[in-house]
């Protein structure tokens, strides 16, 4: 596959989406961290997968709305919702982080996370953070991730496209498409969006951002 090439994002989990859950059991450090502390009405979880962080957010809000392209996720994320307790606090919904189906506003809290670099190209990108502003509440925040060439399979200090292939149980590669930013350009994306960058870091080979909308 060309590593120019966008792909389809959303045949690509479809495809992949049974044995990408089994591989996703936990939330990530850093989210929990972020969610440390912090609670809110409504909660929204862009790019949700199979639900493992809609699950900490439920924990902390009375709603939390998971987000996915991928319907094939959005069915695993249902089944854990069920399986774990929690679909009483959570919803499911069929959706683009370029075009959020959320009304403005409405977020106390949020977390969009390892989903952006799937995005193409930047302009997409930076209207996907436009969009979480756009539903962020004036006094909400989020935690924005992506790959980064931090990461310790990169050699690489320029933000660059490529492909990463995920592998099947039956030996079957499926490539996902990715931007990998620089930490610089990451930086970049956030200061030309609607976002407000209240602390930027690098952890464990990926750019993390706690934002909040700009004044409007």
């Amino acid at each position: 596959m060309d590593p120019q090439s966008t792909g389809d994002p959303q045949s690509t989990y479809d495809r992949i989406a049974a044995h990408f859950s089994k591989t996703r059991e936990y939330a990530w450090p850093e989210v929990e961290s972020f969610l440390e502390g912090r609670s809110g009405a409504v909660a929204l979880d862009v790019g949700c997968g199979n639900g493992r962080h809609t699950e900490a957010l439920a924990a902390r809000a009375e709603v939390a709305v998971g987000v996915d392209l991928s319907r094939g996720l959005l069915d695993e994320a249902v089944a854990r919702a069920r399986d774990r307790g929690f679909a009483d606090a959570a919803a499911f919904v069929h959706g683009d982080a370029g075009a959020l189906p959320v009304r403005d506003d409405a977020v106390d809290l949020a977390v969009y996370v390892a989903t952006l670099h799937h995005l193409s190209p930047r302009a997409t990108r930076v209207e996907s953070l436009n969009e979480l502003a756009r539903v962020l509440a004036p006094d909400g925040v989020a935690l924005v991730s992506a790959w980064s060439t931090a990461h310790d399979r990169f050699d690489r200090d320029e933000g660059f496209d490529t492909t990463v292939d995920w592998t099947l149980p039956g030996g079957e590669t499926v490539p996902r498409y990715y931007h990998i930013y620089s930490p610089a350009e990451f930086e970049a994306d956030l200061a030309e969006s609607d976002l407000e960058p209240r602390d930027v870091t690098v952890s464990s080979g990926n750019c993390y951002a706690e934002v909040t909308p700009r004044t409007r």
